[in-house]
Order: C-alpha cells, then sequence, then structure tokens
C-alpha cells in the first residue's frame, strides 16, 4: 500500500515537505517510521528513535505509534509543539 508523507518544522527542513512510502498491508505509524530510518542519511538521524516525535494519519494527531495505516492515508511527522 502506498502513504502519503509530509514532515513539518525542522524534519521538514531535513527532509523536505513530502514524499510517498510504499508499505506491506496492515502497517503501523512504528513500521513505517522504521521503514524510513533504515534508508540511512537523512531519514535516520532525522526520525532516529532517541528523538521525541509526533505523528498524524490523516490530519488526526496519534496517541502512539501503533496507529493502523491504510492505502491512502497521509502520515505526518513532527517535533512536539512548545510555547510560552
Amino acid at each position: 500500500m502506498k502513504v502519503r508523507l509530509r514532515f513539518f518544522a525542522s524534519l521538514r527542513e531535513a527532509l523536505g515537505p513530502q514524499g510517498e512510502l510504499d508499505l506491506p498491508d496492515g502497517s503501523r505509524v512504528v513500521d513505517a517510521r522504521d521503514l524510513l530510518i533504515a534508508r540511512g542519511a537523512p531519514f535516520d538521524a532525522s526520525l532516529a528513535r532517541r528523538r521525541l516525535l509526533r505523528a498524524a494519519v490523516n490530519q488526526v494527531l496519534c496517541a502512539d505509534e501503533d496507529a493502523p495505516l491504510a492505502e491512502g492515508d497521509e502520515l505526518a511527522f513532527f517535533p512536539p509543539v512548545t510555547g510560552g
């Protein structure tokens, strides 16, 4: 299945604004992140497990990375928002 990727803030600067990813049926957000990390630079550093990142599927924030993905979904990654 194909999902559309979107990257925001510092991830957008490092990886570009968007892309596409082929995944096996039944994949979850964690599977997509792991596959992207396996691509190597610059994905491995930008999406590294040590980095706290948020994800959204079809513009709905995921509670965790076990959220399922389906054909044509939009998967977005972004750093946590801070303010003051």
